[in-house]
């Protein structure tokens, strides 16, 4: 029976944490818990807030990859492929924007009110 649950909660956390890296810019008005701490924000092309269509379309590349790499060896070896090509694009990009982000016409900004609160707490 434990082994049964362990089984479950395995595969449950597994599925879970994609749906979270697929739609977790979607909420929040464009600020996943990470983007929120980091003062940064997604929005679309036209400077609203990235949706939850927006958001998985442009996790989608890193979902794909984190799918692959349940794949022993072979997954192992493309997911950080899948990774450092979003990075080359990234870098090599005129608008800063990754492979996700070019797919879904979003961008990440910074959101100004963060750094003016980090700059209260400082003095």
């Amino acid at each position: 029976m434990a082994t049964i649950a362990v089984e479950i909660l395995q595969k449950t956390g597994f599925f879970a944490g994609l749906v979270y890296i697929l739609v977790a810019d979607g909420f929040f008005n464009g600020r996943s818990p990470g983007k929120l701490l980091l003062g940064l924000s997604v929005v679309r092309g036209d400077g609203g807030p990235c949706t939850v269509r927006e958001s998985i379309l442009r996790n989608l590349t890193i979902a794909v990859g984190f799918l692959l790499w349940r794949i022993p060896l072979i997954g192992w070896l493309l997911f950080p492929c899948v990774l450092a090509f979003e990075f080359i694009v990234l870098f090599g990009s005129d608008t800063n924007r990754r492979l996700g982000d070019e797919i879904a016409k979003t961008n990440v900004i910074e959101i100004a009110g963060k750094k003016e609160q980090v700059a209260d707490s400082e003095e």
